[in-house]
């Protein structure tokens, strides 16, 4: 390798590092509009964010990122697509062609949406106004559709917009992994129903005060490995995670001292977010291999925390003891089988975030199928209450009587994240799948979980996922942990396992 690859590579990886830096500033910003930041600053938040969205471009478009590509593409760096550096430059060159297609005019419009849509939902959504949002709304789709016609797509618009939030993958193809899911998802809810068995949810619905359901959220947290040192919880309207810098990630959620679920489960699900990035390679923090792959990868951390841990007997038969010391009147008469119950019930709902596991997948098929029709032109923004409604009736059974727990309740749309919400659906699929493989490398994990042992599962998420950033495509990276494709089995064999003894299916 000569002097001037190796050159070009350290100018590259340096640009990167600093245009991360930006980047980061960016999130910390949008951190703050939706924990802190009073209402009346959204006009400057949005100057800000607008100015730092024209910056990032800028530099993730600068002409002299292809020089450095042209020189490195065809290097001894490259050969190997899956080292280190052949990451950065298989990755960058992907991204600047991807990128150089958006014009400045059209990110920024972008990004002043995203500040203004988001404000305007949770105003909107508290006071149960789907006419205060549509028209932002309306103005999102279509820069969204002139952000797809920009960059291109294989099939339809919808790749686009996708490719964003998984890459490389395809409407197509998440189309027919859902199709099958829900083939089997459906006859099992069904069973569920017909079974004559429920648990008494009334438990759950007791005082919790929000102050101690905190505190013992982050006793969870701070268990499974999310350290506090490097990252922080607070309240927000809707709970995210945000990853500022290799030791800055902050989780959120919201509390109801009237339903327990929703807070905890609400930080096992960010804190399994924020223990991904905490697992990132710090030093190579802006570039490719210091990076998650995908957000269908990311939300597999988070709802493996979530499902596979958080709501098995083992996690509780830990953790229960704990809760009752600090919910006495809430939990002084409760069974831990009685609350493991609890936590396992299903039914169909209107909530996504408090969704069951077996039919949170099919409030995602829903959003998946509406964002497509609307993208094709094939569904308006003012229909789009009455056709959500109308989906909720077909799939779950269940229809909204106003539009705050129903089209209003994701912030997703308003903040222009159009092709997210397969990437749940994709992370409980390879949750599973990964899940699976560490049950069988790691051993009786019921038993550690039983004893308040989590560091094993962490340690080898870690080493298979974390650490090796975006080396891999998403869907290369579960087949090279597990040894097989992507498979939807995994997903209904736990949901059987665990259901079936609770429902008494056969």
């Amino acid at each position: 390798m000569n002097d001037s690859t190796q050159s070009a590579y350290e100018a590259l990886c340096q640009h990167l590092r600093q245009t991360a830096v930006l980047e980061s500033i960016d999130h910390l910003l949008g951190w703050d509009e939706r924990t802190l930041m009073p209402v009346a600053a959204a006009e400057h938040r949005a100057d800000q964010m607008t100015l730092l969205a024209g910056l990032i471009h800028q530099r993730n478009t600068d002409p002299q990122i292809g020089h450095w590509i042209d020189v490195l593409i065809d290097s001894p760096l490259a050969e190997e697509e899956h080292s280190d550096a052949g990451t950065v430059i298989r990755q960058i060159k992907r991204q600047f062609e991807k990128l150089s297609k958006l014009p400045q005019s059209l990110v920024e419009q972008l990004a002043r949406t995203a500040v203004e849509g988001q404000q305007i939902w949770q105003k909107a959504r508290a006071e149960d106004d789907y006419a205060a949002f549509a028209p932002i709304m309306k103005k999102t789709i279509e820069l969204k559709r002139q952000q797809a016609d920009a960059v291109g797509f294989p099939e339809c618009r919808y790749d686009a917009l996708l490719d964003d939030f998984e890459p490389q993958e395809r409407t197509s193809n998440v189309r027919r992994v859902l199709a099958g899911l829900r083939d089997e998802l459906v006859p099992l809810i069904c069973q569920i129903a017909d079974s004559g068995r429920s648990p008494d949810i009334g438990l759950l619905r007791r005082h919790y005060p929000a102050a101690v359901q905190e505190k013992f959220g982050q006793q969870a947290a701070r268990r499974i490995g999310f350290s506090f040192d490097r990252g922080r919880l607070d309240e927000t309207v809707h709970p995210f995670c945000s990853g500022l810098g290799p030791n800055d990630t902050r989780i959120t959620t919201r509390y109801e001292e009237q339903f327990f679920p929703s807070a905890f489960f609400g930080i096992l699900h960010e804190a399994g977010h924020g223990i991904y990035d905490q697992g990132l390679r710090s030093e190579w923090y802006g570039l490719p291999p210091g990076k998650d792959v995908s957000l269908g990868i990311h939300e597999s951390q988070s709802r493996m925390w979530e499902n596979q841990v958080g709501r098995s007997r083992a996690f509780w038969e830990y953790n229960f003891p704990h809760a009752q010391a600090a919910f006495p009147a809430a939990l002084a008469d409760v069974s831990l089988d009685d609350f493991y119950f609890a936590m396992n019930d299903v039914r169909p709902s209107l909530i996504r975030v408090e969704a069951d596991e077996a039919t949170y997948n099919l409030h995602i098929l829903i959003r998946f199928e509406l964002e497509q029709a609307l993208m094709e032109d094939q569904l308006t923004v003012e229909d789009l209450p009455d056709a959500w409604n109308q989906k909720y009736e077909d799939y779950l059974g269940a229809r909204p009587t106003n539009d705050a727990d129903g089209v209003l309740q994701d912030i997703h749309w308003s903040g222009g994240a159009i092709g997210y919400f397969p990437t749940y659906s994709l992370g409980n699929l390879y949750a599973a799948q990964l899940f699976a493989t560490a049950h069988r490398d790691l051993g009786d994990l019921d038993q550690q979980f039983a004893s308040g042992q989590f560091d094993s599962l962490r340690e080898w998420l870690q080493q298979n996922i974390h650490r090796r950033g975006q080396c891999y495509p998403a869907a290369e990276l579960v087949e090279l942990v597990t040894g097989e494709p992507l498979n939807h089995k995994f997903l209904i064999d736990q949901l059987r396992a665990k259901l079936s003894p609770l429902y008494g299916l056969s």
